[in-house]
């Protein structure tokens, strides 16, 4: 499947860059082409800043009934065209057809969500203690938004900051990763056709040089915000900070631990382990990168996981409805399969998988490693991809120590079936998510990090905070 070429969208209108200049877009799945996206060059990235600064002051001042007008249509647009949405995420990232869904409603879900949201925003008074004046702070627009997305969920990524972006008022310049940007060109030609408010969205895709650097330098953008690695995260930071103060909203990479009590509903924590391991090939921030189980049942849990594991289908294919896809490029296969050999290097005993598959597309097996020692160097990486490390532990105390060992601090999980493990573990664990005998993720729960994993949230009311300013405004009375 082909889908032709995608262009810049700047101003409201779909244009090409400015020196012609493209790139193909390779599937995973196929390592056939799918698309050509339009690469943005400095001239172009310099005119994406300037309509989106001019479009922020007209969004801004548009009366909040209209604005979700607007961001109303774009929803059904985007509703109508949910095939082509969730068929360019397949191709693009390798996803399964199932798999495509999580995307599609994540966007039109963030959508309907903050339009809801802002409306419940009111000014907050302040008691005067003297009775001498009135306080209220009043939250208006910051202005430009710059949004970095990452590869892996293109559309979710992309919704998460669109929904908050629109519905307080400030327009967003959206980069799209090199690795699945089809998705987002195809979001810009359907706010082409709907004719939304020029420079309110913008989708642009670049080398670093020409579109990254001076998105971050420019003075125009308030905000930059990313989903995406801790180093990525770093280099913005550094990058946006030469010129003027920002805010920031981040998330970053995870090491999430996922401790396993000799109490818990050992099938119920096998099924979620493995679903989060080969789920979107364990390209998921949140993903569990460390299995700690409890000593007395590692044999019974190890058996599990490896009998979900040699039990998955691997494939591609609405039609085929395989339970995993391919990793989303050529680097995440050497990067996994690099950490694989890694481990083994360091006492890691594979139990099942291990290799590249040998067929057309970027295809890892899905693969389980014991590992005896808990303070093995390679358990300090993020693998972002289908592989679990198991450790045993003998102690609460041991696991939690093992845990919070990391710099990063996003996701974490606890199976037990004893309320006082459980509270343990909640107020011990150093994360921003803990989540107790199960998972569950909405555009209504706050989803943020730690340490470094990042500032600020995604989802949730509070993460319309980032795209607002708060402002006191007091009055004398006389």
């Amino acid at each position: 499947m082909n889908f032709g070429h995608k262009k810049l969208y700047i101003n409201g209108e779909l244009v090409d860059a400015s020196n012609g200049e493209s790139f193909k877009l390779i599937s995973p799945a196929t390592e056939k082409e799918v698309a050509t996206i339009a690469s943005g060059t400095l001239e172009d990235t310099e005119r994406a800043l300037k309509t989106a600064q001019e479009g922020f002051e007209s969004w801004s001042k548009l009366p909040l009934k209209e604005r979700l007008v607007w961001i109303d249509k774009l929803r059904n647009k985007i509703i109508e065209n949910s095939d082509l949405l969730r068929n360019s995420i397949m191709h693009e990232m390798g996803k399964t057809w199932e798999g495509s869904e999580e995307d599609l409603t994540s966007i039109t879900n963030s959508l309907q969500y903050y339009s809801e949201e802002i409306v419940k925003r009111t000014d907050i008074e302040i008691e005067d203690k003297e009775g001498t004046h009135e306080h209220r702070m009043v939250s208006q627009p910051l202005g430009v938004a710059v949004a970095f997305l990452a590869y892996n969920f293109p559309l979710l990524n992309l919704g998460f900051k669109l929904g908050p972006a629109l519905a307080a008022g400030c327009s967003i310049i959206l980069k799209a990763s090199e690795f699945s940007p089809l998705s987002a060109h195809i979001i810009g030609e359907l706010c082409h056709e709907i004719n939304f408010p020029k420079g309110v969205v913008t989708v642009i895709s670049g080398k670093r040089e020409n579109v990254g650097i001076p998105l971050c330098e420019s003075k125009i953008p308030r905000l930059i915000t990313m989903i995406g690695s801790t180093e990525t995260a770093q280099k913005l930071i550094e990058q946006s900070s030469r010129t003027s103060i920002k805010r920031y909203s981040m998330e970053c990479g995870g090491n999430a631990p996922f401790i396993v009590s000799a109490d818990a509903d050992m099938e119920l924590a096998i099924n979620i382990g493995a679903a989060l391991k080969i789920g979107n090939t364990g390209q998921i921030c949140v993903a569990p990168n460390r299995f700690y189980i409890h000593e007395s049942v590692m044999d019974e849990f190890v058996d599990g996981l490896k009998n979900k594991f040699e039990n998955a289908k691997i494939g591609f294919g609405r039609e085929n409805k395989p339970d995993m896809g391919p990793l989303a490029n050529a680097a995440s296969v050497i990067k996994v399969d690099g950490i694989v050999k890694e481990a083994q290097k360091q006492g890691g005993k594979v139990i099942t998988g291990g290799s590249v598959i040998d067929r057309v597309g970027h295809y890892y097996e899905p693969t389980l490693i014991t590992m005896d020692n808990p303070n093995a160097e390679i358990l300090q990486h993020e693998i972002f991809g289908p592989v679990a490390i198991v450790v045993p532990f003998k102690t609460k105390e041991e696991a939690l120590e093992l845990s919070n060992n990391t710099d990063a601090g996003l996701a974490s999980y606890v199976f037990s079936k004893n309320e006082e493990t459980l509270n343990y573990f909640a107020t011990n664990l150093e994360f921003g998510e803990v989540q107790l005998n199960g998972v569950k993720y909405d555009i209504y729960l706050p989803h943020g990090g730690v340490k470094n994993s990042g500032i600020g949230v995604d989802c949730s009311t509070y993460a319309l905070d980032d795209y607002l300013v708060k402002k006191r405004v007091t009055k004398a009375l006389v």
